[in-house]
């Protein structure tokens, strides 16, 4: 087995269910710099199609309220590299998030309960927010 040379940088992959990109609005907390602080690694986060198409649905037939709110996770998601999933746009983001996460063996970033715990059952690292105060893995990246 090689070693790596010590400038070799490994970038983690992130998905981004839709309300991680609510999180600053909700929350106050700076997602990207929490990540950063949290992982202590460099990452990159990924928007998957299905889920950037659902916040554009929310912003144009939400209430006026989630109107506003996912116009600004959609500002957010400008922030991460948006990713075609070759998967039917009828199927729902989240069973594209979980084939996708498993395919790709990366940690996704939810608070999404019923969705945490299909990627847990699949040992897929969940990221999420913690006493409304700071983010927390469950899970080993």
């Amino acid at each position: 087995m090689t070693a790596e040379p010590k400038n070799a940088k490994k970038t983690l992959r992130i998905i981004l269910d839709s309300n991680a990109l609510f999180v600053p609005l909700q929350f106050k907390i700076d997602i990207f710099e929490e990540l950063k602080t949290l992982l202590n690694m460099n990452f990159e986060p990924v928007l998957l199609s299905h889920v950037r198409r659902e916040l554009e649905k929310l912003a144009e037939e939400g209430s006026p309220k989630m109107q506003k709110n996912a116009s600004y996770a959609l500002q957010l998601a400008e922030k991460c590299r948006l990713v075609e999933a070759n998967k039917d746009f009828a199927e729902s983001p989240d069973n594209v998030i979980v084939e996708v996460a498993r395919e790709w063996n990366c940690p996704v970033f939810t608070n999404d309960r019923q969705l945490r715990k299909r990627l847990r059952d699949i040992s897929v690292p969940v990221i999420y927010v913690r006493k409304k105060s700071r983010l927390e893995i469950d899970g080993r990246i």
